[in-house]
């Protein structure tokens, strides 16, 4: 199943703040995480479109795991290498401990964006314009 990825984080090289996955059927996973010192841009863009409390790392992984183990095979679209190695560290549970998924491909998609996101800087809104871009492909 295909899976489109977005992320909104803290800067360049900082901690996630939301994660979403949206599948080929429209169901999708989205959860944020608690930053305390966002950096002003994304204390102004991204914290005012979180639209929901944020849960703690462990709640966020048992339900990304939840998530990501209904599905046979899991094919990760991202249009931003960031989004990606977000997600994957998001699999790291604690040293030398991983999530157990299913067979998982990553793929960094560099088409062309067809359809805005309704809201951006919202890693939901921002994952279902990437799932309708990539199907116009």
């Amino acid at each position: 199943m295909n899976l489109f990825l977005d992320c909104e984080f803290n800067g360049f090289g900082g901690e996630l703040i939301s994660l979403a996955l949206v599948d080929e059927e429209g169901h999708s996973f989205y959860e944020v995480l608690d930053c305390p010192q966002p950096l002003a841009w994304v204390a102004e863009n991204v914290m005012p479109l979180l639209a929901q409390a944020p849960i703690s790392l462990t709640e966020f992984q048992n339900k990304l795991s939840l998530f990501l183990n209904e599905y046979d095979a899991i094919h990760v679209i991202a249009d931003w290498v960031e989004d990606l190695s977000l997600f994957t560290r998001s699999l790291v549970l604690e040293a030398g401990r991983a999530m157990v998924t299913p067979p998982l491909t990553l793929e960094l998609w560099t088409g062309k964006m067809g359809f805005p996101s309704q809201v951006p800087h919202h890693a939901l809104s921002d994952a279902e314009a990437l799932a309708d871009s990539y199907r116009l492909q």
